[in-house]
C-alpha cells in the first residue's frame, strides 16, 4: 500500500511541477510588461508610435491580398460562364423559336419485356419529340451538328424513376427548339 501512495505523491508532485512552470511564465510576462510601465510615460508613445506602422503595413496587405482574391474570383465566375455558354443548357439565354408541350402515351414500352420497358420508353420519347417538333435523326458518320435533341436530366430521372421494369404510362414535356435548330425536352411544369 505504501508503493500505491507514494506514486499518487509522486504524480500529484509531477503535476504540480509542469503548472509551476506555467506560473513562472505568467510571472516573466508580467514581470516584462511592469518596468515599461515603470520606466517612466515618455517611452509609451515611443511605443504607439512604432505599433503604428506596424498597423499601417498590416492594412496595407491585407489590402493587397483583397485585390488578389477578387480578381482570383472574378476569374472563377467567368470560367463558369463559360461552362454554361458551352454546354447550352439555359433557355433563358437561347433564342427560342418553338416552345410545345406534349403528353407522350408510353404504353407500347409496356409491350416490351419487363428488362427492357424503360430503355424503350427512351426511344419511344426520342422518336415522338423528333416526329413532332421535325428533327432529323442524328447521322453518326457525319459530323452535323443541325437537328440534334438533347433530352433533360429531369425527364431521364422521371422515365427511370420506378427501375427499369415499371416506366411510366405517360409523360408531359416541354420541347424547346432554338435558332440553331436543337430541341431540349424538359418536364412540363406542375410535373
Amino acid at each position: 500500500m505504501d508503493t500505491v501512495e507514494d506514486k499518487a505523491v509522486e504524480d500529484k508532485a509531477a503535476e504540480e511541477g509542469k503548472e509551476e512552470p506555467e506560473q513562472v511564465e505568467e510571472a516573466k510576462e508580467g514581470v516584462e510588461e511592469q518596468p515599461a510601465e515603470e520606466e517612466g510615460a515618455g517611452e509609451e508613445p515611443e511605443l504607439e508610435a512604432e505599433a503604428a506602422p506596424k498597423e499601417e503595413a498590416e492594412a496595407e496587405a491585407k489590402e493587397e491580398v483583397e485585390p488578389e482574391e477578387e480578381a482570383a474570383e472574378a476569374e472563377v465566375e467567368e470560367e463558369k460562364a463559360e461552362e454554361k455558354e458551352k454546354r447550352g443548357k439555359e433557355p433563358e439565354e437561347e433564342e427560342i423559336v418553338e416552345e410545345r408541350i406534349y403528353t407522350i402515351p408510353l404504353r407500347r414500352a409496356w409491350i416490351a419485356p419487363r428488362k427492357k420497358r424503360t430503355p424503350r420508353a427512351m426511344r419511344i420519347v426520342r422518336g415522338f419529340v423528333q416526329r413532332h417538333m421535325k428533327v432529323e435523326p442524328e447521322v453518326k458518320g457525319e459530323e452535323e451538328e443541325e437537328g440534334r435533341l438533347v433530352i433533360s436530366n429531369e425527364v431521364n430521372e422521371r422515365l427511370w424513376s420506378r427501375g427499369i421494369e415499371k416506366p411510366p404510362r405517360n409523360i408531359r414535356v416541354r420541347a424547346v427548339k432554338d435558332k440553331e435548330g436543337v430541341v431540349t425536352l424538359y418536364l412540363a411544369e406542375g410535373d
